[in-house]
């Protein structure tokens, strides 16, 4: 069976969910540019975060441009959750996609996603996010590619996911009907919060490697704090869904473990002073741990996205 032909009369939809972000023009502009196979109905729809409809103005300039259907989601306000499960409400497509408003995409990305999901059968596909450095940012960072966001693999399978690149087969039993944790969408790890309960409930995640995404990476977040900040946060959400699995007595061990990993890498960076890449992989590798330790002890997520995202 060709290609063409396995992809043919499906429908798709691709989510975009933004608040307050001017990039999101060149994102719509490069999804202009896809190469879609031949029989596969496509959709843009913009989901807007803001209190305001601050991306209307945008989104009508540009959808007379766009080759593909367009729809528009005013889904205030501040909180990531809300546009995503807007995004999961509207789509009555076979798949449903999803980039950030801040990233580009390659002309194959959403072939690549979608071959990879008929060929699996996977129930979510991951690709790749290229990061883009300015040239001012700190070589440490460059080198060690700090930015670029490519799934975790556990033995031969990967457990979890994000939504920075990703494709949902809306017709899975593990994703219909799942929606993202409200409570989770100003601190961040919706996404891992989501992905893990499509795998824990028997869901398979695949990965197509040549599904890029491209993402500028801003002054702001071309900092040690700001990466530190991350990680700690992502361990948090990890530690909270480990807590949710185990009683008391196997919270304390998953804390020890932890605690045991971040002491690790504290040494590890230690032994690693003179060489600024390893010493800071290890020293976020360690903020990861100390994040699920206080995760797993049920301390709240610190808050990431909306006014201090903003700001």
């Amino acid at each position: 069976m060709t290609r063409e032909h396995a992809l043919s009369h499906l429908y798709v939809d691709i989510g975009i969910c933004t608040f307050r972000r001017p990039e999101l023009e060149a994102t719509l502009l490069s999804l202009f540019q896809l190469v879609v196979p031949a029989g596969v109905r496509l959709r843009l729809i913009v989901a807007d975060n803001d209190a305001t409809p601050s991306a209307f103005e945008l989104f009508e300039r540009l959808r007379p441009q766009s080759p593909f259907e367009m729809s528009y989601l005013h889904c205030p306000r501040s909180n990531i959750s809300i546009a995503r499960n807007a995004c999961l409400n509207a789509s009555d497509g076979d798949y449903l996609a999803f980039i950030d408003d801040d990233e580009t995409a390659s002309p194959e990305w959403l072939a690549e996603l979608l071959a990879t999901a008929e060929a699996t059968t996977a129930d979510a596909v991951l690709g790749p996010v290229r990061a883009i450095y300015a040239e001012d940012a700190p070589a440490w960072m460059r080198n060690g590619d700090f930015h670029s966001t490519r799934p975790v693999w556990v033995g031969s399978s990967i457990r979890t996911g994000y939504t920075c690149n990703t494709l949902l087969d809306m017709r899975s039993p593990q994703v219909r009907g799942r929606r993202f944790a409200l409570t989770l969408g100003q601190s961040g790890g919706e996404d891992t919060n989501f992905f893990t309960h499509v795998t824990d409930s028997g869901g398979h995640i695949a990965f197509a490697e040549r599904a890029w995404l491209s993402e500028p990476v801003p002054a702001h977040r071309a900092r040690f704090g700001w990466l530190m900040k991350r990680r700690f946060r992502s361990g948090q959400t990890h530690g909270r869904i480990l807590a949710a699995r185990h009683g008391v007595a196997g919270r304390g061990r998953q804390f020890a473990i932890a605690a045991s990993k971040a002491a690790y890498c504290g040494l590890a960076a230690l032994f690693s002073l003179l060489s600024p890449e390893a010493r800071n992989r290890h020293l976020l590798r360690g903020a990861l741990h100390v994040g699920a330790m206080t995760g797993i002890i049920g301390v709240r997520e610190i808050r990431q996205y909306g006014s201090v995202e903003v700001a």
